[in-house]
C-alpha cells in the first residue's frame, strides 16, 4: 500500500512499511495485551504464583523491535514481552511456560522455569556450553529483577561493540561482531531511573562513547509512588538535558522524547536513534512518555487504590492500542471490521498458546503423580491398609493440581510410615521412585550453578610451574606482570580495565608498561565507578571477550556487589546453562589498615557470590597460576591478591604464562603432628611464623593453605590432616563467624571430620569491628603471631596441662 502523505511526512520510517507490516504490529500488540490479561487471570486462578506484565508498553516495543538487528543485544526488564515476540525470540507458548515455572529449557528457553515471568533471555550457548554465532542472532542478555540492575551489564554489552570496531586484532572473531555495528538496547521503567546504577551507567556510556540506546518507559509511577517523588522536574529527559551533545562529533548523548501512543512518531524516533547510535557510536537516551499501565504494577495489587479517577480516565483514553486503532481508522489504513477481526484472532491465538503451555507443563506432572500413586498403592497392599498410609495416597490421588513437591513429600511420608517393617517389593519400588524424583529435581532445580562444559575450571589441564636452576628472585608484582604479559600475547580477547590500571599500570604496578605495549583499548583506565566496572566486565564477557575487571581494593567490592551477586553469580543458574560470562575480578586485600581499608569482608563475599569462584592466593606466583587457569576456562572468579606481598621476593617461573593451578586444592605448607591450622592469604605467613615459635615449646603444627574458598578443599586434605593431628584451628582476618565458621562448616559437614577430632575445633578471627588506622590498630584488631601462638597453645594445654603450663 502507499502510506498516506501526512503520516509519511511526520514519520519517514513509515515509508518502509507495507499495510501488512503495520497490521502485523497491531496484531502483535493485541496478542501481547491479551497475554497480559490472561496471565493475570492465571495467577488469580492459582495456576501461577505471581505475574508482572507489559501491558501499555506495546507500541514503543514494536517500534524498538523494528530498529533491532541481528547482532544487537538487549538488557532490559520484565515488561518487554512485546519486544521479545516481535523480534522472534519469544513465542506465546514460551511466555506462558515461564509463567507456570515449567522446568524445561525447551519450553522456557530463557530460564527453564527458574525466574518469574517477564525474565527474558536468548540461549547464547550450544549444548556443549560453547558460544553460538551472536553476529547472526538477535540477542538478549538474561534479565534480573533488581531495579536498574540491567544497567551495569548494558554498559559492557555496548563497550564490546567499541572494542570490536576499534581493535583490529578482534576482527577475526566474526561470530561475535561485524565491525562493532551492534547496538546494546536497554529498557527501564521511569521510577527505576532514580537508582544510582542508572546514573552511573549513563555517565560511563557518555565517557566511553559507546552504542548504548536506553529506552525509558514512563508511566509516571513506581508502583504507587508518582513521579513527583521520583524524579527532579518529573522528567528524566529534562533532568539529564546536560548530557545532550553540543553538535555532531562532540561527546555526549542524543536525547529524544516521544509519546508512547504515537505509532508513527515512535517508528521514526527509533529509526533515527538507532541510526546514529549504530553508525557513530553515540549513546542515546529515548524517553517514552505518556505510557499507561492498564493492569497496574503486578498481580500483587490494584492501581485503583492509588490512582485518581481522572488519572484512570486519562490512561483509558491514551491507551496505546486504542490510539493506534484511532490512527489506523483516521488514515484509512484499515476498516472497523478488519481491525475487529485482528483483535478477535489475537485473543484466540493467546487462548490456544495458554492452553498448550498449561498442558505441556501439567500433563507430565500428572503422569508422575499417577506413577507415584501406583507405586504407593502397592506399598499399601504390602503393609495393610493402615489409615494413615492409605490417606496419604488418597490425598495425592485426589489432588487436582499437584506439583512435584507433593509427589516427593508423599513418598517421603509414606516411607516414614513403614519404617521398621519388613522389606517388600512395594517399599523398594517407592524408594527407587523417590530417588528418581530427587535426581530429576536436582537437574530441574539445582543444576548449572557453574559451567558443565569442557572448559569448566575442573577440566583445565594442570601444568606445574617450572624453574630454571638460576631462576631470578623478583618482586611478586613482577611475576604477575610477566603472567599478564604472556596472556595478553597469547589471546587478543584478553583485556583489563579499572581505576589506575592503564597509564600507571595499577597502584601496585602489576600492569606497569602493559598499556604502552598493548594499547589503551586492552589496558584501560576507568573512572571511580565500581558498579559499572563489574557491569563492563559482565557485558564484554557475554560477548566473547576475556575481561579482567579491577577493583582497586577489596573493600571497594561493596560498590560492585549487586551486579556480582544478582547478575554474574547466578547467570549460568538462572539460564540453566544458556549464558555465561567468564569475568575475572582482580582485587587486593588482607592486612590493610584503617576503617575503610580493612580488606577482608570474606563472609559477605561468600554469602553473595555463590556461582563465582573465590581465589585467595598467599603470594603472586599462586595468583598467577589461578589467572592462567581462569583465562583458559569459561567460569567467573574473584582473585584477592595479598596487598603486602607485591614487594616480597619470589622465584620467577620459566613458564609464567603457562603453568596452571587447580582451583579447590589445598596445600600443606608445613608438616606437623599435634594440631592442624587452616588459613589462607596473608595469614599464611603469620601462621607459619607462629608455627615456628610453637615448635620451640614442643608443639608440632601442620599448616594448610586452602588457596580457594569457592571451591573448598576438594581433595579433603584437611580431613587427612585431622586423622593425624585430631585437632584444628581455623584462622583468618574476617569477622568472627565469617570465613572461619565457613571453613569449619565445610570440614565438619562435608568432610565428616567431627569423628576425627580429639579436641573441640576452634576459630580465630579478627575483631568484630573494622581495624583502626595505623600499625597498632592492625595488631590489636586482626590475628597476630602471638594470637595464633596463644590459641594453639591453649588447645594443647587442655590436652596436657602439665606439659603446657599456663603462660599468663
Amino acid at each position: 500500500m502507499s502510506v498516506p502523505l501526512l503520516a509519511a511526512t511526520e514519520a519517514p520510517a513509515l515509508l518502509a512499511l507495507t499495510k501488512a507490516d503495520i497490521l502485523t504490529d497491531y496484531r502483535l500488540g493485541w496478542e501481547s495485551r491479551h497475554a497480559s490479561l490472561a496471565g493475570r487471570r492465571e495467577v488469580f486462578m492459582g495456576k501461577a504464583k505471581f505475574g508482572i506484565f507489559g501491558d501499555g508498553k506495546e507500541l514503543p516495543q514494536l517500534a524498538m523491535a523494528r530498529a533491532f538487528r541481528a547482532g544487537d543485544f538487549r538488557a532490559g526488564y520484565y515488561r518487554d514481552q512485546t519486544f521479545m515476540v516481535a523480534i522472534g525470540e519469544l513465542t506465546w507458548e514460551q511466555y506462558f511456560a515461564q509463567l507456570y515455572a515449567t522446568p524445561d529449557p525447551e519450553a522456557d528457553p530463557a530460564t527453564a522455569g527458574r525466574c518469574m515471568n517477564g525474565h527474558f533471555a536468548t540461549r547464547l550457548l550450544d549444548e556443549d556450553g560453547k558460544f553460538k554465532n551472536q553476529a547472526q542472532a538477535k540477542n538478549s542478555s538474561a534479565d534480573i529483577s533488581p531495579t536498574a540492575g540491567q544497567m551495569p551489564r548494558l554498559v559492557g554489552l555496548a563497550y564490546a561493540s567499541k572494542l570490536y570496531r576499534q581493535n583490529p586484532e578482534l576482527r577475526q572473531f566474526s561470530d561475535f561482531s561485524v565491525n562493532g555495528n551492534e547496538i546494546a538496547f536497554g529498557t527501564i521503567g521511569n521510577a527505576s531511573t532514580s537508582e544510582g546504577m542508572f546514573f552511573e551507567a549513563l555517565n560511563a556510556a557518555g565517557v566511553l562513547q559507546i552504542p548504548m540506546l536506553v529506552s525509558v518507559w514512563d508511566d509516571h509511577y513506581g508502583i504507587s509512588v508518582p513521579a513527583e517523588y521520583q524524579t527532579t522536574k518529573q522528567s528524566i529527559s529534562a533532568m539529564l538535558a546536560g548530557l545532550q551533545r553540543e553538535g555532531e562529533g562532540q561527546d555526549g548523548f542524543e536525547i529524544y522524547v516521544v509519546k508512547g501512543w504515537d505509532y508513527p512518531a515512535l517508528l521514526n524516533t527509533y529509526q533515527k536513534a538507532a541510526a546514529i547510535c549504530r553508525a557513530a557510536h553515540v549513546p542515546v537516551l529515548l524517553h517514552v512518555t505518556e505510557v499507561t499501565q492498564p493492569q497496574g504494577h503486578s498481580t500483587s495489587g490494584s492501581h485503583e487504590r492509588y490512582k485518581s479517577k481522572d488519572r484512570l480516565s486519562w490512561e483509558e483514553q491514551h491507551d496505546c492500542l486504542a490510539k493506534m486503532r484511532e490512527w489506523l481508522l483516521s488514515e484509512s489504513i484499515a476498516g472497523e471490521d478488519e481491525l475487529a477481526q485482528i483483535e478477535k484472532d489475537a485473543a484466540a491465538t493467546i487462548k490456544q498458546a495458554r492452553t498448550a503451555a498449561w498442558a505441556a507443563y501439567f500433563n507430565p506432572i500428572q503422569e508422575e503423580r499417577d506413577e507415584a500413586v501406583k507405586v504407593l498403592n502397592q506399598l499399601v497392599a504390602d503393609n495393610g491398609a493402615e489409615h494413615q498410609l492409605a490417606a496419604l495416597v488418597k490425598e495425592l490421588q485426589t489432588n487436582v493440581t499437584p506439583i512435584r513437591a507433593d509427589i516427593v513429600r508423599t513418598l517421603r511420608k509414606a516411607l516414614r510410615q513403614v519404617r521398621g517393617n519388613r522389606p517388600s517389593a512395594g517399599r523398594r519400588a517407592a524408594q527407587r521412585l523417590l530417588e528418581e524424583c530427587l535426581a530429576n529435581a536436582a537437574d530441574q532445580y539445582n543444576s548449572y550453578l557453574f559451567s558443565q562444559s569442557d572448559e569448566a575450571v575442573g577440566n583445565i589441564e594442570e601444568v606445574p610451574a617450572e624453574y630454571t636452576p638460576d631462576a631470578p628472585q623478583v618482586d611478586g608484582r613482577e611475576v604477575l606482570q610477566a603472567c599478564f604479559t604472556a596472556n595478553f600475547e597469547r589471546d587478543p580477547r584478553v583485556l583489563a580495565f579499572g581505576e589506575d590500571v592503564g597509564f600507571i599500570g595499577d597502584v601496585n604496578q602489576a600492569f606497569a608498561g602493559l598499556q604502552a605495549r598493548f594499547g589503551d583499548l586492552r589496558v584501560t583506565d576507568t573512572g571511580i565507578r565500581e558498579c559499572t566496572i563489574i557491569g563492563q566486565g559482565i557485558g564484554t564477557a557475554l560477548r566473547g571477550l576475556r575481561p579482567i575487571a579491577e577493583m582497586q581494593y577489596l573493600d571497594y567490592l561493596l560498590y560492585g556487589l549487586q551486579p556480582l551477586s544478582d547478575d554474574l553469580a547466578c547467570l549460568q543458574y538462572r539460564t540453566k546453562g544458556g549464558q555465561k560470562a567468564p569475568l575475572i575480578v582482580r582485587t587486593r586485600g588482607h592486612r590493610l589498615e584503617g576503617v575503610w581499608h580493612s580488606g577482608s569482608p570474606i563472609q559477605m563475599i561468600l554469602g553473595a557470590v555463590r556461582g563465582v569462584h573465590l581465589c585467595v592466593p598467599r603470594n603472586m606466583t599462586q595468583a598467577a597460576g589461578f589467572y592462567n587457569t581462569l583465562l583458559r576456562s569459561d567460569e567467573p572468579a574473584i582473585v584477592i591478591e595479598c596487598l603486602n606481598g607485591y614487594r616480597l621476593k619470589e622465584k620467577m617461573p620459566a613458564n609464567v604464562g603457562e603453568f596452571t593451578l587447580p582451583l579447590g586444592r589445598a596445600e600443606v605448607l608445613r608438616q606437623g603432628e599435634d594440631i592442624t591450622v587452616v588459613t589462607y592469604g596473608s595469614m599464611c605467613r603469620i601462621v607459619l611464623d607462629a608455627a615456628a615459635q610453637l615448635a620451640e615449646v614442643g608443639i608440632s603444627v601442620e599448616v594448610l593453605d586452602v588457596q580457594t574458598l569457592l571451591p573448598f578443599d576438594t581433595d579433603q586434605l584437611i580431613a587427612d590432616s585431622l586423622r593425624k593431628t585430631g585437632r584444628v584451628l581455623f584462622t583468618d582476618e574476617d569477622v568472627p563467624g565469617g570465613a572461619t565458621a565457613y571453613m569449619m562448616q565445610q570440614v565438619v559437614d562435608n568432610q565428616n571430620a567431627y569423628q576425627l577430632l580429639d579436641s573441640a575445633p576452634r576459630c580465630l578471627a579478627a575483631q568484630a569491628h573494622r581495624p583502626p588506622y595505623g600499625s597498632d590498630g592492625d595488631y590489636f584488631s586482626k590475628p597476630s603471631v602471638e594470637d595464633v601462638f596463644d590459641s594453639v597453645y591453649e588447645v594443647m594445654r587442655e590436652v596436657d596441662p602439665n606439659q603446657y603450663p599456663a603462660i599468663y
